[in-house]
């Protein structure tokens, strides 16, 4: 966050960062079958290192265990973490129950590609305890599916829903791609109302958003792709919360909903709440007294580092007062718990740019808190600078 030292803002509080609430645990996955165009998150498609990486990260998990004792969230994300085989992942969460504590009611959660959903996967993923998937949809429609270049097919992933649901999985989450080349309103709706058939506790609608150094990034800087205009993916950004909310969801996020509190996710929360969490596994980010260390993004780098007992971390940096408020800002204005009145106080100019923002129905203040609208959520990003001005 170094990039906005030279903010201005207000006297910062003395306490920045969540304490009251235990700390998350992240899994980072790297392996893949295959290499969206989109993804810009560490992965690769070889896997010959996949028992090397098991080994280690049970190291890695050792060296931590005086830092961090006590878990309420398990997050496996990647990546792929339904390429882990059985035994491999069993051997993981016996690590870790060995060297951590987690509360009884810990959500553990693990990613899945529909291509990967098994009888057999998710047996031995309701013994180990997991009590949360979040599969990997994207698209329901196979050209949009063949674009993003994903292994499955739409019938596959409908298939993937009905039998992670007939093996007793009730915290189920779905993740959607809006904002494609090509993609209508009324197509992104229907698919949106057909998700919902399958009753998901959760449902994450993401814009495509194109990093520069991923194969669509490259296509897009070759004028090979073009994207929806940024009034047309406002427009059904605003038609999703809608619809959503009409059938019961909550828009908690700026692109998450869940069927009700209970069914937020814990791991994205403690997140956006500057909560304590630990990250292992290569590129695995951490955060923790005020610090914010992440691992280095290589395999063989990762392993080579833990096989001499060091921690394999590529860099870190101490967050100062300031960066921590403003980063808990902007973390604030993306959800809908929003931000603490009382975190503004000392601002010169802090009622009169309020009140604009409330005119411009971009938040609302309720309960001693500020609040983003919908339509605050569009340009959450702006809206610390926009009080702060």
């Amino acid at each position: 966050m170094s990039r906005y030292r030279r903010a201005r803002f207000w006297p910062p509080s003395k306490q920045m960062m969540n304490n009251k609430e235990l700390p998350g645990l992240y899994i980072h996955t790297p392996f893949c079958k295959t290499k969206c165009p989109y993804c810009d998150f560490y992965s690769i498609i070889d896997h010959t290192a996949m028992d090397r990486f098991v080994g280690t990260l049970k190291q890695e998990a050792v060296l931590y265990k005086k830092t961090f004792r006590r878990f309420d969230s398990l997050y496996f994300g990647g990546g792929t973490p339904s390429l882990i085989e059985e035994k491999g992942l069993a051997e993981i969460f016996t690590a870790l129950r060995t060297q951590f504590t987690f509360s009884p009611d810990t959500e553990i959660t693990i990613e899945m590609n529909p291509d990967d959903v098994t009888a057999e996967k998710l047996e031995s993923y309701r013994k180990l305890g997991v009590n949360r998937i979040s599969l990997g949809v994207q698209s329901l429609n196979d050209k949009e599916l063949a674009f993003l270049k994903r292994r499955h097919t739409a019938e596959g992933a409908k298939k993937a829903l009905d039998l992670i649901k007939e093996h007793g999985f009730k915290n189920i989450g779905i993740d959607l791609m809006n904002g494609l080349p090509g993609q209508t309103e009324k197509h992104w709706m229907s698919m949106l109302e057909e998700a919902l058939s399958f009753g998901p506790a959760h449902i994450s609608c993401y814009q495509l958003t194109i990093g520069s150094k991923t194969v669509f990034g490259k296509m897009l800087q070759e004028g090979k792709l073009k994207m929806p205009s940024e009034q047309k993916q406002r427009k059904i950004f605003l038609s999703t919360s809608r619809f959503l909310q009409e059938r019961g969801f909550i828009h908690y996020e700026v692109s998450n909903f869940a069927r009700g509190k209970k069914y937020r996710s814990r791991h994205n929360l403690k997140y956006w709440r500057h909560i304590p969490y630990l990250g292992l596994g290569p590129a695995a980010h951490s955060f923790h007294n005020d610090r914010r260390w992440w691992n280095v993004r290589s395999v063989e780098q990762y392993c080579a580092a833990l096989n001499k007992n060091d921690k394999p971390i590529e860099g870190d940096e101490k967050l100062s007062p300031e960066q921590l408020e403003l980063e808990r800002l902007f973390l604030g204005f993306r959800n809908l718990e929003g931000i603490n009145t009382k975190d503004t106080l000392g601002k010169p100019s802090y009622e009169a740019a309020l009140k604009r923002l409330i005119t411009l129905k971009y938040v609302e203040v309720c309960s001693g808190k500020i609040i983003p609208t919908v339509k605050g959520y569009l340009i959450a990003d702006r809206l610390p600078l926009m009080l702060s001005s």
